[in-house]
């Protein structure tokens, strides 16, 4: 099977004339990533530029609109959310937003009110009757705040822990990110969450954590009351200090939630009341999709993804700078895209159709990319595999490749054939305990059972040509300070030749694909593999 696909792949690799060009990655990087389009916020002056920019592009390659109707768009209904001046306070003490918590809400509220709700400890708020674990008991969080940690009880579990070993070890799973805590508290009628933050076991620092400034984005919702009213993180060391005005031991509670009969625990005399002002909207975002129509089999559709938003303006940084222009993050997955369809465009018609999804609103929760998957322009049953590009390598040709989410698909085969085309190797995440798997715009479209792969740099330090892993390191270290801030901007110093044999890969894979008869399958035991099964895309 490898050699059959390392044939395949090669013969997929483009005429000289129709490489993947770096010079090309960063010119777009750097027009999308310049103040005028203003950091690319959902519903924002930003988002116009950046709409009518992509369209222009993709007509100057003569790709067919991909939305819905024959258009180039496709609606996503908002709901935009800013937190503004307000006290939160925990038993009488009042807590510095930004410095010892942080929260937003998705309702469409003008106040978030509390008084004085209770705090419940959930542990790890897991409910997984699969896996033999409940962290919940049967507690009763109507009218109150749940304080979660972070990732899954086994991520800091240890030998003789009832959590080893159940949640894929240091792996993270869904039930470790941030978004199904906040929806498993909403679904015991929660008022609120809180997840304490630790660096480890979120995948990044505080910074990060505050970097939205109170704004959030949600769908419209037939029934927003069946979110969170507030929803936000606490400081490792304010959780410490709010734990032990309750008369409880943080540290030795994180053991006790590796345990199957944890419970949870009130936090006594430690009630939240928060008095905020909030600001709200509705607005219509929109993705955007351009397609190259199949020559055999159009209704067969591989498709290539990026999400085009970053984080638009927020609080000036110490060389007062507000613009956060998401350069690698994501603009560069979006110019991936561009020379793909270029490349792709200056070839042979394929048999199926490409299509090529920039999605809104990645950055406030995958929102474009879950809009699009529950109302489908391209059934998931006839989609082939999503493909997707977000944050690259920019620290010049690496000897491998990051595979985040290993072991979940065939594509991870496809991957190592067209890697071993280019003299590469597949390294499998150094990080899963940052569960990027289930952070990025393919997921929406994985949990519809649509095979996908995701490459994304942060995912482990690439092997350098030039500096090797140590530099790798270096690279990774240097971005990750950057990370959602205002310093992920284009540079003349950053390299985009590995980025471009990135692309190059998906390229390969995704035309490979379209010119083939293959359904990529998911491997055994992966939760997506009853889904596609269910669906026969045949």
């Amino acid at each position: 099977m490898r050699r059959l696909l390392l044939a395949l792949v090669i013969s997929a690799a483009p005429a000289a004339a129709q490489t993947i060009s770096s010079a090309r990655l960063s010119a777009d990087v750097k027009t999308l990533a310049s103040d005028a389009f203003e950091g690319r916020g959902p519903g924002t002056a930003g988002e116009d530029k950046t709409v009518a920019w992509l369209i222009a592009r993709m007509k100057a390659l003569k790709l067919a609109p991909g939305g819905p109707n024959g258009q180039w768009t496709q609606d996503v209904p908002l709901v935009r959310t800013q937190l503004g001046a307000g006290t939160i306070a925990v038993g009488g003490t009042t807590l510095e937003r930004g410095r010892d918590v942080y929260v937003s809400t998705v309702r469409p509220v003008d106040r978030v009110a509390l008084a004085n709700a209770p705090l419940v400890f959930v542990g790890y708020g897991v409910t997984a009757p699969e896996r033999g674990w409940d962290d919940f008991k049967g507690v009763d969080l109507k009218g109150k705040v749940a304080v979660f940690l972070v990732n899954d009880p086994d991520f800091e579990a240890a030998a003789g822990d009832d959590a080893r070993g159940k949640f894929g070890d240091r792996r993270m799973t869904y039930y470790g990110r941030w978004t199904y805590k906040f929806e498993e508290a909403a679904r015991r009628g929660a008022i609120g969450a809180l997840i304490v933050h630790d660096t480890a076991g979120a995948g990044y620092g505080w910074a990060t954590v505050t970097a939205p400034g109170g704004e959030n984005y949600d769908i419209v919702r037939p029934e927003p009351n069946d979110r969170v009213l507030v929803q936000g993180w606490i400081e490792g060391a304010a959780a410490t200090k709010l734990f032990a005005a309750a008369g409880l031991d943080l540290a030795k509670l994180r053991v006790e939630a590796r345990s199957a009969a944890f419970r949870p625990r009130e936090l006594t005399g430690q009630t939240l009341t928060a008095d905020i002002a909030v600001t709200h909207s509705t607005s219509r975002s929109s993705n955007v999709l351009g397609r190259i129509p199949g020559a055999k089999r159009p209704d067969e559709v591989v498709m290539f993804g990026a999400h085009w938003d970053a984080y638009g303006k927020g609080k000036p940084d110490a060389q007062g700078r507000t613009i956060r222009p998401g350069a690698n993050d994501d603009a560069l997955g979006v110019a991936g895209l561009l020379e793909i369809a270029r490349v792709m465009q200056a070839g042979k018609r394929p048999d199926r159709s490409a299509v090529f999804a920039f999605w809104s609103a990645e950055e406030r929760g995958l929102i474009g990319s879950e809009s699009y998957a529950a109302n489908p322009v391209y059934p998931a049953a006839k989609t082939v595999a999503n493909l997707t590009l977000d944050i690259l390598n920019t620290g010049g040709k690496a000897r491998d490749v990051m595979l985040v989410g290993n072991g979940q698909n065939s594509l991870e085969d496809e991957l190592a054939a067209a890697a071993k085309a280019q003299g590469r190797v597949v390294t499998p995440e150094a990080l899963p305990e940052r569960g990027l798997f289930y952070r990025a715009d393919h997921f929406p479209l994985a949990r519809r059972g649509v095979p996908t792969l995701l490459l994304m740099a942060i995912s482990g330090a690439p092997d350098l040509v030039k500096g090797g892993r140590a530099g790798g390191e270096a690279w990774l270290k240097d971005y990750m300070a950057c990370y959602h801030q205002t310093c992920d901007a284009w540079s003349p110093t950053l390299d985009f030749a590995g980025a471009a044999e990135d692309v190059d890969l998906v390229r390969t894979i995704g035309t490979s694909l379209a010119n083939s008869t293959r359904w990529p399958t998911w491997r055994a035991g992966s939760e997506f593999k009853a889904v596609r099964e269910a669906s026969a895309p045949r």
